[in-house]
């Protein structure tokens, strides 16, 4: 159930009582439970508009809500304010329908969108570093949290498969003379680092390697079975990091820049058809006046260069209007690097004055920080390389796992190694997702994998603490009337009532860490809950009670952690 939106209707019906219909609500959550569950706002605005005293207007509203079906009490407080407690019987009876239904009482969106997220966007030819993590983990929460709640959610891997590197790389490879039998992952590092010390130094070279990536762009048999080599090696390496991380991405996701490498010159031509492109000094420039410099100067979004090349600007253009037009996208999804930002807004202002994305079609930038290491600079190895993403997670998993057999030194090897890749990823897929995605933050192993604080070792944990108390429970009744008495049964019961509410707004904003946030304010409540409430101790329909709010719990968390694309287990 949306309870946010529940209270706000009975909220509604008091302000209309009060006679200030027109006025906004502004409902919150309480920021302290001991004042109850939600908290009304909008009185003091509504009585500056209407020239009354804030307090009296405050007080006629919470008297219109006396015998309310779902409010047990109104209380004024502060100039204005007005804290809302909720029934224990309204909240007992959606408790036990939330805990007999598979969706915990959350309804489908009744307005389902077609979502197209562009996620992950490795560069081929290389392997992954850490600096792809945030977007492929951010992206595939955002995703899972859509298609929950009903949209219809289309991923796109847009790797970087085409462009110059791609010729280097066939430049070499002739050059060498090598046989063409695929190479071993760690050899095509290797050459691809050796074939661009080339290209950097040797301008013959380089003028070589251009002239591949025109044969490639222009279809050359020959050269596009040796892309498609390097493509395809570099294409199972990220399959093999997606499947670690657990990732919903499959290679039927890939869209790459070479997809639309066929639609760049039409699109081009359609810019400067519709007066939007003009040739300025040899190239092709959109000028948005949207975007001017400090002088007062447009700002020139490039989309073909001297001599007919194309750039990001063009593919991406391309992009969407394909995204648009084939995918038939409601909403459009970008989880890119921070600093992209304003080519992004540029994109969708130039795509906006061309037709490609129209008015009923929303287009947004989901931008991330920097992960750091401890000394406030971007995560490097000691050497200063950039840290490989496939020698993260194992040192993840290495880590964990250790941990594990310290706490648990009678465990066999092969559980501990389960339990070790389990807590590893999730420690790294939750470090990350419950920090603002906007911000930068600090990767920092020792807080990550601890079982204290707001970290995947705690939540799993607590889950794991909500099994081990149904394998002592016995035999209970998940469909009997559901009794609330003690304040933490009813705090614990209206805080999961709140799922549908906090799904929604990460569905809304794109901002994961509200999810995240949620779990670990489950967790610690109901820790809270099972040390004041003994749950297995007390008898009859108290204890089948608190078996169901244990119960749903559980349920909460597991549902809540497999949409940020983190497991659980039964024993830690």
């Amino acid at each position: 159930m949306n309870l946010h939106q529940t209270v706000e209707h009975e909220a509604a019906a008091s302000f209309a009582a009060a006679g200030i219909a027109d006025s906004p609500i502004v409902l919150q959550p309480t920021k302290n439970a001991e004042h109850g569950d939600f908290q009304i706002n909008g009185v003091m605005g509504a009585a500056k508009k209407s020239k009354q005293n804030p307090r009296e207007l405050a007080q006629k509203v919470a008297e219109a809500l006396a015998d309310n079906a779902v409010i047990e009490s109104a209380e004024v407080a502060g100039p204005g304010f007005i804290n809302l407690r909720l029934r224990p019987e309204f909240l007992a009876q959606n408790i036990h329908a939330a805990l007999n239904d598979a969706r915990f009482g959350i309804v489908k969106t009744d307005k389902p969108q077609t979502v197209v997220i562009d996620y992950s966007s490795p560069n081929l030819a290389k392997e992954m570093h850490v600096g792809h993590l945030r977007s492929s983990i951010i992206g595939d929460s955002i995703s899972r949290v859509l298609e929950f709640i009903g949209n219809t959610v289309v991923r796109q891997n847009h790797v970087g498969d085409w462009g110059t590197q791609f010729g280097m790389l066939v430049a070499y490879l002739v050059e060498q003379q090598k046989d063409n039998a695929a190479f071993e992952l760690a050899d095509l590092e290797q050459f691809y680092r050796a074939a661009k010390v080339r290209f950097d130094e040797d301008p013959a070279f380089a003028n070589t390697a251009r002239e591949y990536v025109v044969k490639l762009q222009g279809g050359d048999e020959t050269v596009l079975a040796l892309w498609k080599q390097f493509v395809d090696i570099s294409l199972s390496h990220a399959q093999a990091v997606y499947d670690t991380l657990g990732l919903k991405l499959r290679p039927e996701d890939v869209a790459g820049e070479s997809k639309y490498n066929d639609d760049l010159q039409p699109v081009v031509d359609d810019l400067v058809q519709k007066g939007l492109a003009v040739e300025d000094d040899g190239a092709k420039v959109v000028f948005l006046e949207e975007f001017k410099n400090k002088e007062g100067e447009p700002a020139a979004f490039i989309v073909q260069k001297q001599g007919g090349g194309f750039l990001y600007a063009s593919t991406d253009l391309a992009c969407l209007r394909y995204r648009i037009g084939r995918l038939k996208a409601d909403r459009l999804l970008y989880v890119v690097d921070h600093r992209q930002a304003l080519h992004f807004e540029q994109l969708f202002t130039t795509s906006r004055k061309a037709g490609y994305l129209p008015e009923d079609a929303k287009a947004e930038f989901i931008g991330f920080g920097t992960m750091m290491g401890k000394d406030g600079k971007p995560f490097k190895t000691r050497s200063g390389d950039t840290v490989k993403l496939v020698d993260l997670l194992t040192e993840a998993v290495e880590r964990a796992t250790a941990l594990v057999k310290e706490k648990n030194p009678e465990l066999d090897a092969d559980e501990a190694a389960k339990i070790g890749k389990t807590v590893g990823i999730g420690a790294v897929k939750y470090a990350d997702l419950s920090k603002n995605r906007t911000s930068d933050y600090v990767f920092d192993w020792d807080a990550m994998l601890s079982f204290e604080g707001n970290t995947a070792p705690y939540l799993q944990y607590a889950y794991t603490r909500v099994q081990s108390v149904f394998r002592k429970a016995g035999e209970w009744d998940s469909t009997a009337p559901t009794v609330l008495t003690e304040p933490l049964e009813k705090q614990l019961a209206a805080k999961l009532l709140k799922f549908e509410d906090v799904l929604q707004s990460v569905a809304d904003t794109a901002y994961p860490h509200y999810l995240a946030a949620y779990l670990y304010q489950i967790a610690t409540l109901f820790s809270r809950f099972y040390e004041a409430c003994p749950i297995l101790k007390s008898e009859g329909a108290t204890r089948n009670s608190r078996l169901q709010l244990a119960k749903l719990t559980g349920d909460t968390l597991k549902q809540g952690l497999d949409l940020l694309g983190i497991d659980v287990l039964d024993v830690m």
